[in-house]
């Protein structure tokens, strides 16, 4: 399988799709689309005109119950035909007799209407009741917006969590990576590096644990398919197709179902680069953290790329804006170095909060504590842009110390009265996932979107 077989593969899915849709438009009017419902096998008529079955016997047993005329003159006829059967029964028993068959009737045949309906969608899961379906769905399109800034598996990592709480969320992905297969295609094919959006719109998606493996299979061999992941080939594909990759995510989010929305912060080809202590200048995402060096400066090119114009306005529109977690250099100062985007939150007064990384990472971050992150990013963007810093609360087990302390890697310290000079609100919560087996330490996707939920809603009831 070559990547122009998936390309053409591709674009054979998009024309049976526009064919289809296109066939669909070609209904004649909306009398005819009714007529529809009455179709054999769809398993719904019975159950409608059961329901107004129900109706008509609940009206008629009112009206006999309340004596209602000429209903109830219309009923004394019937009576008379039936040989007075009927009289034997008073209206106040007859009545709410007959109001109590019809009401069981409605409620049988619209159940049963939900079923036939439910039955066809499998809304949320086989498992899932078409009700708890739509209460979650109504739940989550009440969700605060959130704005999640950031790159790597770190920010995959937040929206995993963010998706339980709201499904009003965007997330703005760094396209300086350089490096894998992301940078392969990158230089092969002349697009952004799909690699970062690919793990956001896996963790987004419905069906998050299939997309995951398949998006993220890599080719094992093949002419020019080594190395290469699924997801990668895909969205390069999608944007040979549609264009440019705005519209590619735009068009595999619906294919994928996903809960928010995965924007690029830029459509420019930037490429990072980074001056070292040493006095060594470094170019590339993916050799600044090879270079083992002190960062004392980060930059890209070119100097100021225009910002999406999406994502400027899901900025302005935003309750809630987040920063990382994910590698302070390469995942979320790049987006920062949009000027667009920094001017476009520094100018919001909604929550805005940093999500500091539990370990110092070799190559970037070596001896940090949580202040010199926030001074990183404020030295970056020119200016403070955010109000709280979230840190883990406690320290990774001693097997895992040790572990990482054999990479020069250690948890980040918290020097609280440095962080409180900068005037930042230290938000501490346990937050840490951590491998017993390789004793790696990660953010916990549900509770790190807990402890940031909790403490926006705070801000909601102080403010």
């Amino acid at each position: 399988m070559s990547n122009g077989l998936l390309k053409q593969a591709l674009r054979a899915i998009q024309v049976e799709t526009s064919s289809l849709a296109a066939l669909g438009r070609r209904t004649p009017n909306r009398f005819q689309s009714w007529f529809k419902w009455l179709s054999p096998g769809l398993f719904v008529k019975r159950w409608l005109l059961l329901s107004l079955g129900g109706v008509l016997l609940s009206l008629l047993g009112l009206a006999i119950w309340i004596r209602l005329t000429p209903i109830f003159r219309v009923i004394q006829l019937v009576e008379a035909f039936l040989g007075k059967i009927a009289a034997i029964i008073p209206h106040y028993i007859s009545g709410p007799l007959v109001f109590l068959v019809g009401m069981l009737l409605l409620v049988w045949g619209q159940s049963r209407t939900v079923g036939s309906i439910s039955e066809v969608l499998r809304l949320g899961g086989d498992e899932e009741e078409l009700v708890d379906v739509l209460l979650n769905h109504r739940r989550l399109n009440r969700g605060p917006k959130i704005v999640a800034v950031g790159g790597g598996t770190g920010l995959s990592t937040l929206l995993r969590g963010l998706k339980t709480y709201s499904a009003n969320i965007s997330a703005i992905v760094t396209v300086a990576d350089d490096g894998g297969s992301s940078g392969r295609l990158r230089r092969e094919n002349g697009i952004l590096p799909p690699g970062d959006i690919r793990n956001c719109l896996t963790a987004l998606a419905a069906e998050e644990k299939l997309l995951t493996e398949l998006f993220g299979y890599r080719f094992r061999a093949g002419n020019g398919l080594t190395g290469h992941s699924f997801g990668n080939l895909f969205l390069t594909a999608m944007t040979d197709i549609a264009g440019d990759l705005e519209r590619a995510i735009a068009a595999s989010s619906k294919v994928l179902a996903v809960r928010g929305q995965v924007l690029p912060a830029t459509l420019s080809d930037v490429h990072l680069w980074a001056e070292l202590a040493d006095g060594r200048r470094i170019e590339g995402e993916s050799s600044i953290s090879e270079a083992k060096g002190t960062i004392v400066k980060i930059g890209c090119t070119p100097a100021n790329p225009p910002a999406l114009p999406k994502v400027l306005q899901v900025i302005r529109e935003a309750d809630l804006i987040i920063f990382g977690p994910g590698s302070l250099y390469t995942s979320v100062i790049p987006n920062l170095l949009v000027r667009e985007i920094t001017e476009a939150i520094a100018s919001r007064s909604v929550p805005k909060i940093y999500i500091c990384n539990i370990m110092t990472q070799p190559g970037e971050t070596q001896g940090y504590s949580v202040s010199d992150h926030i001074k990183a990013i404020d030295a970056a963007c020119g200016r403070p842009l955010f109000d709280a810093v979230l840190v883990q609360r406690e320290v990774p087990s001693a097997s895992a110390l040790i572990r990482y302390a054999q990479e020069n890697s250690h948890p980040v310290y918290l020097d609280r009265e440095a962080v409180r000079e900068l005037g930042r609100q230290i938000v501490p919560a346990n937050v840490m996932d951590q491998d017993p087996d390789e004793g790696y330490v990660r953010h916990n996707s549900q509770a790190l979107a807990r402890a940031l939920l909790r403490w926006y809603s705070r801000t909601q009831v102080t403010s």
